[in-house]
């Protein structure tokens, strides 16, 4: 394989160019016209492919491969592959035609892993960050049952849907995130800046400060000795929750706690569920062995505690009970969707159902999200106006007194 430096004319006549390993200009002029780039020059070059494997900088300030460019690049490969492009040609043309850099670095190894007799699923599972071991299995269960166009069709539906709920979760969250970032600069400007001019004209009084004015002071005082340590602090305590939360045992009691969460839990469990329904929908429709696909949706629902009880209804199957029961003893899903698993097995529909109970499940998120913000905002109010009234008894309440001493109250 060299490496060798084309320039060519898209369909719109556009001039495309860029560098491409290739065994011969042959194959890179074959790859150009199978992406609809009309080669105009194909010389070759001792320059890498510097998207491929450059130093530490540029991979630092590589653009990354998002889930968006994922979903696109899924929607493609189901496009080509629906119109009967080989899997070859289709990489080929699909690396020829996209101006992402990382996307051709990806496309370049996953077709020299093709050409060195490697599956599809493998080369993908060479790329982690990309794609995620439940597309990598789903691949690998399209390429063993010759259904890679469904398959690729049906991951997109899910990268579209995970993506859908990722946008409106941080939509809804959007105001409330602005709301406490305010905050925290309020209190830090008052803590360092206004607390310590009120400490200077407090100093003068002769009378006893009330207790509010003292434990504010107090605070103010210890803050601006101690800032670096507070900073410190902070920075060590987030690096410990990120190691802890990092371990299996962290993870599962933090993604537990979070399901209990007042506001927040429901709308995870929902979300979380539905990613389960359409997901076990996805590989059973696919002609993945039950237990088989419950191992697969555990690793994809980016829950360790949820993925547990998958694991769970999993063993119990293997063991022989039936699906229902085991989603019963779970504990996880609500008597409908336990009705719905049941009449599902019972008819032999069960990837049917499964869907229904992931849009569902998508319907009562998407309601959730919805009402995300109305929910949260009393609270923040609340918290809003403690923190004026505890300012206002610390700081205005000294002022008040010496007014009134004054006027010979």
């Amino acid at each position: 394989m060299s490496n060798f430096a084309f320039k060519g004319r898209n369909g719109r006549g556009e001039l495309v160019e860029g560098i491409v390993d290739a065994a011969s200009g042959d194959a890179v002029a074959a790859q150009l016209m199978a992406g609809g780039v009309v080669p105009v020059s194909i010389e070759p070059t001792l320059d890498a492919v510097s998207v491929a494997g450059g130093g530490w900088l540029e991979a630092l300030l590589a653009k990354p491969i998002t889930l968006d460019d994922t979903l696109v690049l899924t929607r493609q490969m189901y496009t080509l592959q629906k119109a009967g492009v080989p899997i070859l040609r289709s990489l080929a043309g699909l690396e020829a035609s996209t101006s992402h850099p990382g996307i051709v670095a990806l496309l370049q190894d996953v077709r020299a892993s093709l050409d060195q007799g490697r599956e599809l699923a493998t080369a993908f599972a060479r790329h982690p960050a990309v794609f995620s071991p439940f597309f990598v299995a789903m691949t690998r269960v399209g390429e063993l049952t010759g259904r890679l166009t469904e398959v690729f069709q049906r991951l997109s539906e899910h990268l579209e849907f995970e993506l859908d709920i990722r946008a409106r979760i941080k939509q809804a969250l959007r105001y409330p995130i602005m709301v406490v970032c305010a905050m925290a600069i309020a209190l830090v400007v008052i803590n360092i800046f206004v607390l310590p001019k009120f400490a200077e004209v407090f100093a003068h009084f002769k009378s006893e400060l009330p207790l509010m004015t003292r434990i504010l002071l107090g605070f103010s005082g210890w803050t601006v000795r101690w800032w670096p340590l507070v900073v410190a602090g902070f920075i060590g305590a987030g690096l410990a929750w990120r190691n802890w939360v990092g371990t299996p045992g962290g993870r599962y009691l933090w993604d537990r706690f979070k399901l209990r969460l007042p506001i927040a839990g429901d709308i995870v469990l929902k979300a979380t569920l539905a990613r389960f329904a359409r997901s076990f929908a996805l590989a059973s429709s696919s002609g993945v062995p039950i237990s088989q696909a419950m191992t697969v949706v555990a690793q994809t629902v980016d829950n360790a505690y949820i993925g547990a009880r998958i694991e769970q209804m999993r063993d119990g199957v293997e063991r022989g009970e039936s699906i229902s029961r085991c989603a019963t003893a779970a504990g996880v899903f609500t008597p409908i969707v336990l009705q719905m698993i049941a009449v599902g097995e019972e008819t032999g529909e069960l990837d049917t159902l499964m869907t229904e109970i992931a849009q569902m499940y998508e319907r009562e998120t998407d309601y959730a999200i919805k009402g995300l913000s109305a929910a949260i905002e009393p609270i923040l109010l609340a918290i809003i106006g403690a923190m004026v009234l505890v300012l206002a008894l610390g700081v205005f309440l000294p002022l008040w007194n010496l007014g009134q001493a004054a006027l010979g109250h």
